[in-house]
């Protein structure tokens, strides 16, 4: 593949002792300071994930989930976090697509998880990590371009909730805009950390609004919530082991995929041949996902099986490297935060946020400034379906934090927002540097595509960023792929970020596609 004639976006940023990534550029430099001031990269990324709730709610924020891998330098362990939360007891699982909108709100795991990974590798004291968000909104930040785009093209739905129209007017981009309900909020937890979130009034304000709505959410609901530290799974890919969340998320996905492709010679297939070879492997690692991930706690699901290379060596005989097999994927939102940091310790952390699609349900209680995620719509309605719908259960979550490990210390700490597009994309940066050797920002401007069916399409569709060649889609139509041609430089293809780990120094790459930027000191 020939990458050389690529117009580059170039904003690569080098320094030698942290480095911190996120999708706006004021979140990040929260991180910088922390890791400048000798916080640890846990520090900063709770610091970060805080501030990135105040300046980009359309796509995180308190009322949604958090999914965390942690790599400790004193240990040279990988931890995972699952912080994505549950049904409420009381789903009625024959409604959930009758009630409305608030009906398919889960408990929010995000606070939670910021907690725990504080309680357990955190430096600073938990109050100053929430100070750059309380300031931001208090005080306010400009309007970002992805925030000020997705609130016009959400209005419809946010002028039906009085919280939600209150809260996120359409202010111009770049104005000054303030969240005085969220400070707050942010200010409680700051004095009395994450349990008033599930056992006191934050909890009883939701669950106050929200029932009226339809939800079925309840006080236990949230008293009983809590994230799951969890083992992560892996593959190698050439010579580094990638390391991937369990179910209930879909970083199976990932590792199917590169087990499928790890024989073919990447470096030497032309791009109309790179691009048909991953969609034909995606759509094998796709099927398996519909059909087993769903929260372990209701399912056997054969992990180990389904990501053994054995397992992928019987697969890859579906492969036609001619012709685009049919296959339908599950319509998954997309609208979610990535971020991570290294510090000068070693440590690293690779984690997303998301409140499921823009601006979650749009449903936001007007006393806590913040919208409640809407991730119960991918429940299947099948109550039999491995993602069938059941009280007080995780559905299937596309968040996938990734990381990949030589000699069991990490080099490259990336991710992406994006729905099914998360997993396409990891590949398209892990081939792009191990494969092609490019460097980590090229390998995030490069164009991108991701494979799937969205929201009302009949079928699944290749959506190809406009960037690539007429050639190249001429060569897809004729294999078969049904084409969408998107934007140049689309957001709907994700903000992808990564952390490349050299001996003497770190290197970031910031997604162009994003209000971001990479720092460090």
């Amino acid at each position: 593949m020939n990458a050389a004639s690529e117009p580059v976006v170039v904003s690569r940023k080098t320094f030698p002792h942290g480095m911190v990534v996120s999708p706006h550029t004021t979140a990040s430099e929260a991180g910088q300071t922390i890791l400048q001031q000798g916080g640890n990269a846990i520090d900063a990324a709770v610091a970060v994930s805080a501030a990135l709730s105040v300046t980009y709610p359309h796509m995180n924020g308190l009322g949604g989930d958090g999914l965390w891998l942690i790599y400790d330098a004193s240990t040279r362990q990988v931890h995972g976090l699952n912080g994505s939360g549950r049904s409420a007891a009381g789903l009625d699982e024959t409604k959930l697509h009758q009630r409305g909108a608030a009906a398919a709100v889960t408990v929010p795991g995000a606070v939670d998880a910021w907690w725990q990974v504080h309680q357990r590798f955190g430096q600073w004291p938990w109050a100053a990590l929430l100070q750059p968000a309380i300031q931001l909104a208090q005080t306010g930040y400009k309007l970002s371009s992805s925030q000020f785009c997705w609130t016009r093209k959400d209005w419809q739905l946010l002028s039906q909730d009085v919280g939600a129209r209150a809260t996120f007017s359409m202010a111009a981009q770049g104005s000054w805009v303030k969240n005085l309900a969220l400070a707050t909020v942010l200010e409680t937890l700051a004095a009395e950390g994450a349990a008033v979130f599930y056992q006191g009034d934050i909890a009883q304000a939701i669950v106050d609004y929200v029932a009226p709505l339809g939800s079925p959410l309840r006080l236990e609901d949230f008293a009983n919530h809590h994230s799951d530290w969890v083992e992560p799974i892996t593959t190698t890919y050439r010579d580094h082991r990638v390391y991937q969340l369990p179910p209930n998320t879909q970083g199976l996905s990932v590792l199917q995929i590169l087990n499928l492709i790890e024989p073919y010679d990447i470096a030497n297939l032309d791009e109309g041949n790179y691009y048909h070879l991953m969609v034909e492997a995606v759509k094998l690692a796709f099927c398996d996902r519909n059909r087993w991930v769903g929260d372990p706690a209701f399912t056997h699901i054969p992990v180990e099986q389904l990501i053994s290379k054995a397992y992928a060596d019987e697969l890859r005989s579906q492969i036609n490297l001619h012709r685009a097999e049919s296959a339908q994927s599950d319509a998954s939102g997309g609208d979610t935060i990535y971020a991570a940091v290294v510090d000068r310790y070693g440590n690293a952390v690779s984690w997303l946020q998301s409140l499921y699609f823009d601006y979650g349900c749009g449903v936001v209680p007007p006393t806590l400034g913040f919208a409640l995620n809407n991730r119960g719509a991918i429940f299947d309605p099948d109550p039999t379906h491995v993602n069938g719908i059941a009280p007080v259960k995780r559905p299937l979550n596309t968040l996938i934090p990734a990381m990949a490990l030589h000699d069991g210390k990490p080099r490259l700490v990336f991710g992406t927002m994006g729905g099914e597009g998360q997993p396409q994309t990891q590949v398209a940066l892990l081939t792009r540097v191990l494969d092609l050797g490019l460097d980590i920002q090229t390998a995030v401007n490069l164009p991108r595509w991701r494979w799937g069916r969205t929201w009302g399409q009949p079928s699944a569709q290749l959506a190809l960023e406009g960037r690539i060649a007429n050639d190249i889609r001429q060569t897809l139509r004729q294999r078969g792929h049904q084409l969408q041609i998107e934007a140049d430089w689309s957001e709907a293809m994700g903000h992808a970020h990564m952390i490349q780990i050299k001996a003497d120094r770190l290197l970031g790459a910031c997604d162009p596609r994003s209000d971001g930027v990479a720092l460090g000191f």
